[in-house]
């Protein structure tokens, strides 16, 4: 099914938001007494992960102990093979058997070992408002993981546990480049369990809260997916030099064509192949436990964003992409940095351009981006970039800018760190100053660039009492979101 979902009452592209992050049932507060059901939800399960210490499945032993045999047969075990006799080599020769066999059944041994002792080293359970993780059977360490911190919790089934019926859940919390729990690996049920009872645990539910429903959003067509990321200005030159360097190393049989041709069609690789794989079958739904993205042909990814973890978005045009009203939404996600952070900024990797609108209404409820007026920069600037503008509302600060690849970033008041204006000398010569609206690191970044001195004062006072306001009216604990 391509575009949007039939919406029984849901989402209409560059309409109304479907529905707004507050979950049916997730009241703003918690009665007292034992926990309700929520309304529509049916019967409570047992829990499971809220009690008692968990392991890994008992197939993560074999798989490690699989992994460490292949590590050995492809650097020691296969060369064992091979009996050398005269100029030739010979395989499966009766004394490189035996030989074979008295290294590889130790090694064998090691492997069950190696695997069944990593399993029994790891153990997870939940305490009170924390999820523990204890590694190391000699020597223990124990992290704990406030459940208020988690910003984002993933099962990740990459091709190998696709086969096995296994599943790996990353939990993402704030605090840098370690803020990353990976349990490697659950079974998939179980892994769908677990994320569930985090996400109710961390918005203040009871563990055993069923899992959340949810509303599809958009479905990204594979056919669009591989037009839009050859619609690109990059990968169209590439394309170009590719045909040209393979023609000219044919006709003219010159090696230094050829290089060039290989090099090039190694990055085309990289730039559609790559994303294409990661991208495949994007679908994004809604439920009030936040965004759920999934993704992926060989490794498929389920990403779920809990609200108010999405910093600031942006949403990209590429210039081959206007004339078709294509859209591509990135945004800064709490909690992932480095590669997590590239790996999981992308809300939507192509769509019209009134669907990103709609999801940007979503992240950020009562945005409309395409109604906030922007005002151009100062003619005065040196830029070339005429395009870049900024405006507000009382929701989210907008700028924009790019000459051919135009970026409108959005940051909800409620989300901006800090503001601050720098002018650098030439923009001192003229009078100018940028304008920054800080969030989390992360590919958004906000900023009116080449604003008259006096406008961009005003900028930053008027969007530092906007900020203000909106933290006084966010609740006293947006950790925990159903409450």
């Amino acid at each position: 099914m391509n575009g949007p979902y039939p919406p029984p009452g849901g989402p209409v592209p560059g309409g109304p938001p479907p529905h707004g992050y507050q979950p049916p049932g997730y009241g703003p507060a918690m009665p007292p007494g034992p926990p309700a059901v929520p309304p529509g939800y049916g019967q409570m399960p047992p829990a499971r992960f809220s009690a008692g210490v968990h392991r890994l499945h008992p197939a993560t032993a074999l798989l490690r102990a699989f992994v460490f045999w292949l590590i050995y047969f492809v650097l020691l075990g296969f060369p064992l093979l091979l009996t050398r006799r005269g100029e030739e080599l010979v395989l499966f020769a009766p004394e490189a058997v035996r030989r074979f066999a008295l290294v590889s059944i130790p090694v064998t041994v090691a492997a069950v070992v190696v695997g069944i002792w990593g399993w029994l080293a790891l153990r997870f359970w939940v305490a009170g408002d924390e999820l523990v993780v204890e590694t190391g059977l000699l020597r223990k360490r124990r992290r704990l993981i406030p459940l208020s911190r988690v910003q984002a919790i993933d099962v990740v089934r990459p091709l190998m546990t696709r086969l096995t019926g296994l599943a790996e859940v990353r939990v993402e919390a704030a605090g840098g480049d370690r803020a990353e729990i990976c349990l490697r690996y659950l079974g998939r049920g179980a892994a769908q369990r677990l994320r569930a009872e985090l996400l109710a645990l961390a918005a203040g539910l009871p563990g055993h809260t069923p899992e959340a429903p949810e509303q599809p959003f958009w479905r990204v067509p594979f056919g669009t997916l591989f037009l839009s990321l050859i619609s690109r200005l990059p990968v169209a030159a590439a394309g170009v030099l590719f045909l040209t360097a393979l023609v000219a190393s044919l006709s003219l049989l010159e090696p230094g064509f050829f290089s060039v041709a290989v090099t090039t069609l190694l990055g085309l690789i990289g730039s559609v192949i790559a994303p294409l794989v990661t991208y495949g079958g994007f679908t994004v739904a809604i439920s009030p436990d936040g965004l759920r993205l999934r993704h992926g042909l060989l490794e498929t990814r389920m990403q779920t964003v809990p609200p108010g973890r999405v910093q600031a978005v942006a949403i990209v045009e590429p210039v081959l992409w206007r004339q078709r009203g294509w859209a591509r939404v990135e945004a800064t996600v709490a909690g992932y940095a480095g590669e997590r952070q590239a790996l999981s900024s992308v809300l939507l990797p192509v769509a019209p351009r009134q669907v990103a609108v709609a999801l940007v209404a979503q992240v950020f409820p009562g945005a409309n981006v395409d109604a906030v007026p922007l005002l151009p920069a100062s003619a005065k600037g040196l830029s070339l970039d005429r395009f870049a503008a900024a405006g507000t509302d009382d929701v989210v600060f907008v700028t924009r800018r790019g000459l051919l690849c135009r970026r409108t970033e959005v940051i909800a008041h409620a989300r901006a760190q800090s503001v601050r204006l720098t002018s650098g000398p030439l923009q001192r010569l003229f009078g100018l100053g940028t304008v920054h609206v800080d969030a989390p690191s992360g590919p958004v970044r906000v900023a009116a660039i080449d604003r008259d001195l006096p406008e961009a004062r005003l900028i930053v006072e008027s969007t530092a009492e906007r900020a203000r306001c909106a933290r006084a009216h966010t609740r006293s604990d947006p950790t925990r979101w159903a409450r």
